[in-house]
């Protein structure tokens, strides 16, 4: 039996890149994975890159998982709720949360983003709004996992973020200081009803948007979507997990702890 085949999940924003990885790395667990996203047509994609969530659910099922797509616009509430009562409707719990949904590098696919090292002051005001509405989105599905993880008492939730030791970006770093507030503010609350709640860090990640512009990074180091989703796994099959709610987590660095390699057996250092 498969370490996760008893366990439901929901990965948010899980078209393509990072959601996507952790959404095929839980099924290969064998879990029942619910992959929201707003791209459900190939020929119609809502950025300019390749994934849809139902590529997405059916190679969920093709690793060993149930992959179940779930078309979903995080920035509108009453859709979200519905992931959610479909959840307990279908399941009647739900073991992992994994808040992945993002629009802060949407700009960079639509030809929207400025050059590195703009001052704010000179950055087009929509921008705070693709990086911090993200927040919200955290927010919002955390409040309606949590609802039905303490009444099982049992659940994790893992907010994808990344540190931001310097200064420069501020809607970015705003929006991913704050996820991690989220995480050690709502850790605190649901500990005692034997709720963990983490944010985890990827390296660089070749995903889609990355790897259509590689020649401007060094990709020596990178890691794959799916090594942040075998973190996901690590942290999900760990019964001791409690012990590290309201944590920040470098997926490089689980990696040596869990003992788990990429997907090319590789084992990318910790860059941060």
């Amino acid at each position: 039996m498969k370490p996760l085949s008893k366990m439901i999940a929901l990965v948010t924003g899980a078209s393509r890149g990072v959601g996507r990885g952790i959404a095929l790395a839980l099924g290969a667990a064998g879990a029942t994975v619910y992959s929201t996203g707003r791209t459900v047509d190939s020929s119609a994609p809502t950025v300019p890159l390749p994934g849809t969530i139902h590529e997405t659910a059916a190679e969920v099922t093709a690793r060993g998982g149930t992959g179940i797509a779930v078309q979903c616009d995080h920035r509108d509430d009453a859709q979200v709720k519905a992931v959610f009562e479909r959840i307990q409707r279908e399941q009647g719990r739900l073991d992992v949360l994994v808040n992945n949904a993002w629009g802060g590098y949407e700009g960079y696919v639509t030809g929207a983003h400025q050059a590195p090292n703009t001052p704010f002051w000179e950055v087009r005001l929509p921008y705070w709004d693709e990086n911090v509405d993200g927040v919200r989105w955290t927010y919002v599905a955390s409040v309606l996992g949590a609802q039905a993880m303490v009444a099982q008492k049992s659940g994790l939730i893992v907010n994808i973020s990344f540190p931001v030791p310097n200064a420069g970006n501020v809607a970015y770093g705003v929006a991913k200081t704050a996820v991690d507030r989220i995480t050690w503010d709502t850790a605190q609350q649901l500990q005692p009803h034997g709720v963990a709640v983490v944010s985890l860090y990827p390296g660089l990640v070749r995903t889609e948007n990355v790897l259509a512009n590689a020649q401007w990074f060094d990709m020596s180091n990178s890691e794959s979507p799916e090594f942040t989703g075998r973190a996901v796994v690590a942290l999900a099959t760990d019964p001791q997990v409690l012990s590290k709610t309201g944590g920040k987590y470098v997926v490089a660095r689980l990696a040596q702890d869990y003992n788990f390699d990429d997907i090319d057996g590789k084992r990318p250092h910790p860059v941060f």
